[in-house]
């Protein structure tokens, strides 16, 4: 990025901490986590320095998403969704943008998650955010040449919950034990998986910050039927 006046922030003065925040939130996402890289690291662009997980800014994300141009009809359409915006964000920043979708390569998402302090291992080994809860979902990432303030850990919120979480499953297909994706499937082809198929994984909206967080059924439906086609 030389030749750019740079902030306080270690970003160029047009992409400061508040431009992108600003920026991501005109699109509806924001920054779910992020970490410092002090060496250069396999599955990284040479030279980051910073890691940014962007995911999906409630309210507003699915009704914000389904009037985009890549809403067509055609398939993936969040996906190439997610290509065009973060990926004209990182080069406006000098950055690369990284997907969690996509590959070979496949970028390590889950452990990238786990560094940020904002993201853990919940008792039922899916992802759980600080906010977002076990519906958390990443669009992708921006890896930074600079050093660039991050999050702050916060605490886990599973150590203080009472875990409905592991017993929500009604097909229990997914406990502490691990995930039976056949036992899940099965379920969801018979009546009774229905209000998984149209309001979401019941484990994902048991957890009770997933309760208070604005995701909308329909995105949730949505997601279940591209998983159990």
């Amino acid at each position: 990025m030389a030749g750019r006046p740079t902030d306080a922030t270690g970003l160029g003065a047009v992409a400061s901490l508040s431009t992108l925040t600003a920026r991501l939130s005109a699109e509806r996402l924001e920054v779910l986590g992020g970490f410092a890289v002090d060496q250069d690291e396999a599955g990284l662009p040479a030279g980051t320095r910073t890691v940014l997980l962007l995911g999906p800014l409630e309210p507003g994300f699915w009704p914000h998403l389904t009037a985009q141009p890549e809403w067509d009809g055609q398939p993936d359409p969040v996906d190439r969704w997610s290509r065009r915006v973060i990926g004209r964000l990182a080069c406006d920043l000098g950055a690369k943008a990284l997907f969690p979708f996509g590959g070979p390569p496949y970028h390590p998402f889950y452990a990238w998650a786990l560094r940020t302090g904002q993201v853990w291992d919940s008792p039922v080994r899916l992802l759980v955010h600080a906010r977002q809860g076990l519906m958390v979902s990443f669009r992708g990432a921006l890896a930074l040449k600079e050093a660039v303030a991050v999050p702050a850990p916060a605490p886990r919120p599973c150590d203080t919950c009472p875990a409905p979480c592991l017993t929500a499953c009604p097909a229990k297909a997914l406990t502490g034990a691990g995930y039976d994706v056949p036992a899940c499937h099965a379920f969801l082809n018979r009546a009774e998986g229905q209000d998984c198929m149209t309001g979401g994984c019941q484990v994902r909206r048991a957890c009770p910050l997933s309760q208070s967080y604005a995701r909308l059924p329909k995105q949730s439906a949505y997601h279940m039927r591209q998983f159990h086609k």
